[in-house]
């Protein structure tokens, strides 16, 4: 074992202790008194430190934050540690007013997305619609992912339904990405914003192929309603918004700041949107789509 570097060469603790005429059993001794117990306090205060700056993250996104920090430790310990020291987070399901209305008469665009296992960015966008509620009222956000990184790539909010506020979030996403015509598959559900012929010409013009949900099938737009019941989860749920304004201004940071650029996402090796797009390689033309197993019949 080595000890303190002194003159230019690496001292044992044999050597430690012969200068410093102790014997060694009684180095051990009190090394055992103290120094376990001191990194178990170091361990404990920097799972505090994780877990209050992360608040909704599991002991899995946990134990990867400690392994970047340098800690050896494995998550079954982890799990131990936030359990005894009560920093398991906790998720509370509330009221979902509906924000899909499929009774229209606009055309039901065929599922294109059940095919798809994206390769790289700008091949299958995801969008879709939640509520916010605050004091008194409930207000709407419309979100688009690129199904590749899980990345936000448009969004916006409303104190209504209508189809601009769908447009928004698209307009955002085109400002955002420019795609090639025909690369790209944009996939909703079967509601009327997403149906209705401004939104479908607007993916037209744009060479973007649309794609909704069949019937009866929840794993068509199971990314959408992932990412909706973690913004609930980790930004909505406990919040005192005042305004639409205020909703929008805290969500919106959420979304840019912490979703995109912080949040580790299982699904993407423990990394943010914005990291896994930064190390995929890009090739200079649009990656072909591969054909997945459909799940439902």
């Amino acid at each position: 074992m080595t000890g303190l570097q002194g003159s230019g060469s690496k001292l044992s603790v044999e050597q430690l202790c012969r200068l410093a005429e102790v014997p060694r059993a009684a180095f051990y001794r009190r090394w055992q008194d103290y120094a376990p117990k001191q990194e178990e306090t170091a361990l404990r205060d920097k799972l505090q430190q994780l877990c209050l700056a992360n608040r909704h993250y599991g002991y899995r996104r946990i134990t990867a934050l400690m392994k970047r920090d340098g800690w050896h430790i494995n998550h079954k310990r982890v799990q131990q540690l936030m359990r005894e020291d009560n920093l398991l987070c906790v998720r509370k399901p509330i009221f979902r007013p509906a924000t899909t209305d499929s009774r229209h008469g606009w055309r039901i665009w065929p599922n294109l997305a059940r095919h798809l296992d994206p390769s790289e960015v700008n091949q299958l966008w995801v969008a879709d619609i939640t509520y916010v509620r605050l004091a008194e009222a409930f207000v709407y956000l419309a979100v688009i992912l690129d199904a590749f990184s899980r990345k936000v790539v448009g969004w916006a909010m409303a104190d209504h339904l209508r189809a601009e506020l769908a447009l928004d979030a698209l307009t955002m996403a085109l400002e955002r990405r420019p795609v090639v015509a025909g690369g790209l598959v944009h996939h909703s559900d079967r509601g009327i914003q997403y149906a209705c012929g401004d939104y479908i010409a607007r993916l037209e013009a744009a060479g973007i192929l649309p794609s909704m949900s069949r019937v009866g099938c929840p794993y068509d737009n199971a990314m959408a309603e992932s990412f909706m019941k973690t913004l609930k989860q980790e930004e909505v749920n406990g919040a005192d918004y005042r305004d639409l304004a205020d909703a929008a201004k805290h969500i919106g940071s959420f979304l840019e700041e912490i979703y995109n650029r912080q949040r580790l996402h299982s699904a993407l090796a423990y990394r943010s949107p914005d990291e896994y797009e930064h190390i995929s390689p890009r090739a200079a033309a649009q990656q072909p789509l591969a054909v997945t197993a459909n799940r439902c019949p």
